[in-house]
């Protein structure tokens, strides 16, 4: 690598450091397929800000350098054209209508065997399913494989290679990254077209390179029709999974496509809209109140309120006792993390700051509590060394002892961190449980005041994404929601209407039923899908059915609208069998047979509470512990 880059390879290392706390974990799949030199364009999805290029480069296998596209313009004055070279970036002149001319810097750093890392959606967004994908990336490497012929160069060709960035929670503190590489896509069978003289030709050479990269991308990225079916998909999935760390991340795209297949398959069962309306009830009030299933399910629970004994819940002293119990033992581990935690805790406020100076954009919420939570520790670092060296007063190995002891303080944080953040919220959300059990009935929210959270907020709209594109992009090329034609339309445009967090006293007892009727729902529809026999059917991605199910092809579509140049597509349809899922979640750590009990031992709502809230002051206490059902009545 050139010593033109040394301000690249500072820029990565404090972006290892910085993901290193923020996430617990980037695991990279298919890094063989990168090959360690030789010319490459690297095309990853752009769901995440700034976070996504930190991850690319900081992760990239065989540590090779990658080099960025940036506006030309920008490379006029001498100093920032040094600073975007040594960081890693080339001009890229989007005014040019020569594509030579356009493309000279990617051309140039290809020719060297450099690899080029660019974005083919062309901004970051936050929707269901990857909307767009442009040809920049197809156009500069095609035109690069002409330059290459025309002057003889010799040696490997470039190649194209996919890069899908997908989180297990993109704006979450301490959640995981799986980072998929394809295997390389080579020229060779797009050249031949693209050096033809024919009117369009290459044109149509760049539009096929576009489609193969675009489902390689759909491919290793989790795609939803629509919001409603990704909120219930995760919502299914967090129940199947308790435990936010028990999915394999080398599963968890598998997985999550497959619940998202299930849950577009309208007429899966009769009470398919039931569960559905369950699932998103129950995900909106999570999403309104801030708490996880995950976290829910780990509470700690008084051993007398046994689910095999249904009897009413103890006196209001008792359960305070009993959570003050469990949260004590719960702090057990503070006091030797409380050092490092109150020198960190700037951090913390920092990061929540910034996220919420985007509170509504998701894909920038990471980037901010990122990029404040480096800034606060690159003051704090710096000062807590020099106090603890004034201690030592100043001399050689007093800076020793403050330099080990600062990396001892951070690397001891970042190591407890997660265990420690989990428990903190387990206490935060036990505590939020008492206060809306033992609340008195007649502050709890009205039916007609809690509609408003019992409908999950859909992000705004990206201005930058091209609807007509995005539609062709997802039905069409990719094929993996070509079965969803009731689905697969423009959906109406969102007012995003922020709402306040509802106080814990007026929503809990709500958000518990909801609990309760999405697990029970869920069971039941899982249930009925077991038992529906062979010849019950549901609706798979096209690649996740060439490998479980079976793709049915329909007439070939021609596409003339889209940019596709009248190409004959065929519209394919992918399937497996019912009882084929059920397996395959069960077989991958699914809790299906546990479900219909599991929600005894957690809070219930008798029937009689189900009136209006605040009739009778009798009736506060009729919280009961239901013990497990022999089998779950069919729904009418």
């Amino acid at each position: 690598m050139s010593d033109s880059k040394v301000l690249h390879l500072v820029i990565r290392r404090i972006a290892d450091w910085s993901l290193w706390s923020f996430f617990t974990e980037v695991r990279v799949i298919g890094g063989e397929y990168v090959p360690q030199d030789g010319p490459i364009i690297v095309t990853a999805t752009h769901h995440n800000m700034m976070i996504d290029p930190a991850i690319l480069s900081s992760s990239f296998p065989h540590r090779r350098v990658l080099n960025y596209w940036a506006k030309a313009s920008l490379f006029a004055n001498p100093v920032l054209s040094w600073v975007l070279h040594a960081s890693g970036n080339i001009p890229v002149d989007r005014k040019s209508k020569n594509r030579q001319d356009l493309f000279r810097g990617t051309i140039e750093a290809l020719a060297r065997g450099d690899a080029v890392a660019l974005f083919p959606e062309g901004t970051s967004y936050t929707e269901p399913r990857i909307m767009q994908v442009k040809d920049g990336a197809a156009w500069a490497a095609l035109e690069y494989t002409k330059w290459a012929a025309e002057n003889g160069v010799k040696g490997p060709g470039v190649r194209i290679v996919p890069a899908a960035i997908v989180y297990t929670n993109k704006s979450k503190y301490r959640s995981s990254v799986i980072m998929t590489f394809g295997e390389p896509i080579s020229m060779d069978e797009y050249k031949e077209q693209f050096f033809s003289d024919l009117e369009g030709a290459p044109r149509a050479a760049a539009k096929r390179l576009t489609r193969t990269i675009e489902r390689e991308l759909v491919e290793a990225t989790i795609n939803a029709p629509d919001w409603d079916t990704l909120y219930s998909a995760r919502m299914a999935r967090d129940l199947l999974w308790e435990d936010e760390r028990s999915i394999d991340l080398e599963e968890f795209v598998t997985i999550s496509q497959t619940l998202v297949d299930l849950f577009s398959t309208t007429d899966a069962t009769p009470n398919f809209s039931t569960v559905r309306r369950h699932l998103l009830g129950y995900y909106s009030l999570l999403q309104s109140t801030n708490l996880t299933n995950s976290v829910l399910s780990s509470l700690p629970l008084p051993p007398t309120l046994s689910p095999s004994h249904p009897a009413p819940l103890p006196s209001r002293l008792l359960t305070l006792s009993v959570l003050i119990r469990d949260t004590l033992a719960a702090l057990t581990r503070l006091p030797f993390f409380l050092i490092p935690l109150l020198l960190h805790t700037p951090v913390y406020v920092m990061g929540r700051i910034g996220a919420r100076l985007v509170e509504h954009e998701e894909e920038t919420q990471a980037q901010n509590k990122a990029v404040f939570g480096l800034l606060s520790c690159m003051m704090i670092y710096p000062a807590t060394f020099w106090v603890l060296w004034a201690m030592l007063w100043y001399t050689g190995i007093g800076a020793l002892v403050a330099a080990f002891t600062v990396w001892a303080f951070a690397y001891y944080h970042n190591r407890l961190i997660t265990d420690i953040y989990m428990n903190l919220k387990r206490v935060m959300a036990a505590w939020r449980v008492l206060v809306g059990v033992w609340a008195p009935r007649q502050w709890e929210l009205s039916l007609s005041a809690l509609s408003q959270y019992t409908t999950p907020l859909v992000p705004p709209e990206n201005p930058w994404i091209d609807k007509n594109r995005a539609n062709s992009t997802s039905s069409i090329s990719s094929g993996t929601l070509s079965g969803l034609p009731t689905q697969v339309t423009d959906e109406p445009p969102v007012k995003f209407v922020p709402r306040r967090r509802p106080s814990s006293r007026r929503i809990m007892r709500h958000l518990l039923r909801a609990r309760g009727e999405a697990v029970k729902s869920l069971a039941e529809f899982l249930s009925t899908l077991e038992a529906s026999g062979d010849e019950k059917n549901v609706i798979s991605s096209i690649h996740l059915a060439n490998r479980f199910g079976w793709v049915e092809e329909n007439s070939p579509i021609s596409s003339t609208d889209d940019g596709r140049d009248g190409d004959a597509l065929s519209e394919a349809k992918g399937y497996r069998q019912a009882r084929e899922v059920i397996a395959f979640l069960r077989a991958r750590g699914a809790k299906i047979a546990t479900l219909d009990r599991k929600i005894e031992g957690d809070w219930a709502l008798t029937s009689d509470e189900e009136g209006t809230p605040g009739e009778s002051e009798k009736d506060e206490e009729d919280l009961v512990w239901m013990p497990s059902s022999t089998g779950l009545k069919q729904e009418d």
